[in-house]
């Protein structure tokens, strides 16, 4: 897997954190981990996710992996702070913050996080604010309480709710704020906890839990589920006009859209004050894919509730339906507006989940629209001419233009590769020739390419792992052939030990020799080369293990002479 695919996964797992989906984001952080071990953001984004789940010890664990990986980023040390701020280990969430602050002096993050968890220290050691009752509280719940709570066939209900996950936490250190207070889910846990007696509806205790209410439906405003016209009312209500609203939800849901329609004409015809009537009528034009007609009927509701003062939410609905009508004609930025507008009146979201996936959806339009084989040869041309006049920024943002009108093209990317080469950016030219290489897996020259740059990375087991793969494709070819004999004098040759120690840390970074030091037969073979020789020799005719211990050699991790 290349790291173009793992910036994929945190990409996606960024999206499931922003919806709360935290067990889906953990997966895709570690996949994305487990494809780029050496990436310090993938720990710091799991730790996040961890976190709100309320795995603290979890997100410490990630936060210090970030920090190990990367010391001079200053997130990693908020996401310690948080940690142990989580784990009532203020002391240490001071340290950790306060480790932060002496390299990124200033950093909001980091200072907002040390004075909360100053703040929380203090009231700590002051003791709760209910006097001796907090006390008892404390002893009462103590640090378990959480995972108490999750064991509660009732209660349990409640941990996909962050907000409650954060109460809980707060009332297990005897804290007992008026917002815990005003919660009856906290009412409840209270109750169970303290070992009384659940109430029923009625008002008399009962031994037996109270049946979960009803799940109450979902508010309409996630358009691109269902259009559809204003549920009847549950009170009952007489006006005319209101009466005629109900005749057409009730035949819209018959799927008689010409009588709905009518019904909904009436209603506006007897009362020509209330939006609703426009938006249900639009719901039919948006059922029957009367698209222009639905955005019309939308704007006509609009100025009625503007005219006479309609809730927000109203016309935030009204936007949103108008919204869906031009997204399914693919008219990405009136849509986008619509459901922007939609949000201004009134938030939902249903709504913002919506809109950033339209947002994407545009994107990749645009993208797509963008796309021309033809201009893109115009611009590698005009890359080639900069690269032979050794003008290799321009070069740079010729083959970028060429990549992003033809970004299947195996051999721009190769050409894009080169370039930056030749303005030291290894990291982005890896890149590119690792694309160009998932774009077509038996493009020679692009082996040679890569094990160029990994040789100017002093990462010469990469090296010479891609130098073989050319020849394996074609034994002919040259470059390969030069390269492989290349990096094997530089892996034989004398060095300093600080061009030993430089070669090795990049080495360790690289996951496929972590994990073969981490294999128990192979860390056996290397303590027999010196315990026990014929054993280590006898290991060495096994071609899997030889080829582990040469890549060993090769990375400048095991010194051999």
């Amino acid at each position: 897997m290349t790291k173009a695919e793992a910036e994929k996964l945190k990409a996606a797992g960024n999206q499931a954190l922003m919806a709360n989906n935290l067990s889906e984001a953990i997966e895709l952080y570690t996949k994305a981990i487990n494809a780029d071990g050496t990436n310090h953001v993938y720990y710091s984004n799991r730790s996040a996710a961890y976190l709100k789940q309320g795995n603290a010890t979890m997100a410490l664990e990630d936060a210090n992996s970030c920090i190990g990986l990367n010391s001079e980023f200053s997130k990693g040390y908020s996401r310690k702070g948080a940690a142990l701020h989580s784990m009532k280990r203020f002391n240490d969430a001071i340290a950790a913050y306060e480790d932060g602050l002496s390299k990124f002096a200033g950093d909001a993050a980091l200072t907002k996080g040390l004075n909360e968890a100053k703040r929380d220290k203090e009231r700590a050691e002051a003791g709760p604010s209910m006097g001796g009752a907090g006390a008892g509280f404390n002893n009462l719940f103590g640090p378990n309480l959480l995972a108490k709570v999750a064991a509660h066939p009732k209660l349990a209900s409640y941990m996909s709710d962050a907000s409650f996950v954060e109460k809980i936490n707060k009332l297990s250190t005897g804290n007992m704020s008026e917002d815990l207070i005003g919660d009856p889910r906290i009412m409840e846990v209270l109750q169970v906890m303290l070992g009384l007696p659940e109430k029923d509806e009625g008002g008399a205790s009962s031994s037996t839990p109270a049946p979960a209410p009803a799940a109450v439906p979902k508010q309409e405003t996630e358009e691109s589920k269902k259009a559809e016209p204003e549920p009847m009312e549950v009170e009952e209500e007489t006006e005319p006009a209101v009466l005629a609203k109900l005749k057409g939800n009730k035949l819209y849901s018959q799927k008689k859209f010409d009588e709905a329609l009518q019904a909904y004409d009436e209603a506006i015809s007897l009362d020509g004050t209330s939006m609703t009537f426009y938006i249900n009528k639009a719901a039919v034009y948006l059922t029957t894919k009367q698209y222009e007609k639905a955005v019309e009927m939308c704007k006509e509701g609009l100025e009625v509730g503007k005219a006479n003062l309609a809730p927000f939410e109203e016309r935030a609905k009204a936007y949103a339906r108008m919204g869906k009508a031009y997204q399914v004609q693919k008219k990405y930025e009136e849509a986008i507006e619509c459901y922007k507008n939609a949000q201004l009146e009134s938030f939902d979201k249903g709504v913002q989940r919506t809109l950033k996936n339209l947002e994407l959806e545009k994107k990749k339009a645009d993208t797509l629209a963008y796309q021309d084989d033809e201009k893109a040869e115009e611009a590698k041309a005009r890359g080639n001419d900069f690269f032979r006049e050794k003008k290799f920024g321009e070069a740079v943002k010729e083959y970028e233009e060429a990549v992003k009108r033809a970004p299947k093209n195996a051999i721009i990317r190769n050409n894009l590769a080169a370039a930056l080469c030749k303005i030291m950016d290894f990291n982005g030219a890896k890149r590119e020739i690792e694309l160009a290489l998932d774009l077509d897996p038996e493009y020679v020259k692009a082996y040679a390419r890569k094990g160029d740059i990994e040789i100017m990375m002093k990462e010469y087991h990469k090296a010479m792992d891609s130098f073989k793969k050319g020849l394996a494709l074609d034994s002919t070819n040259s470059a390969c052939k030069e390269g492989l004999k290349k990096v094997s004098s530089m892996i034989n040759a004398n060095m300093t030990d600080e061009e030993r120690k430089e070669r090795a840390a990049h080495a360790m970074a690289d996951p496929e020799i972590q994990g073969i030091l981490q294999d128990p037969v192979i860390r056996q073979i290397l303590q027999d080369f010196n315990d026990n020789p014929n054993a280590a020799q006898a290991a060495m005719r096994d071609a899997g293990v030889r080829a582990k211990i040469e890549k060993l050699i090769a990375s400048g991790i095991l010194q051999t002479g």
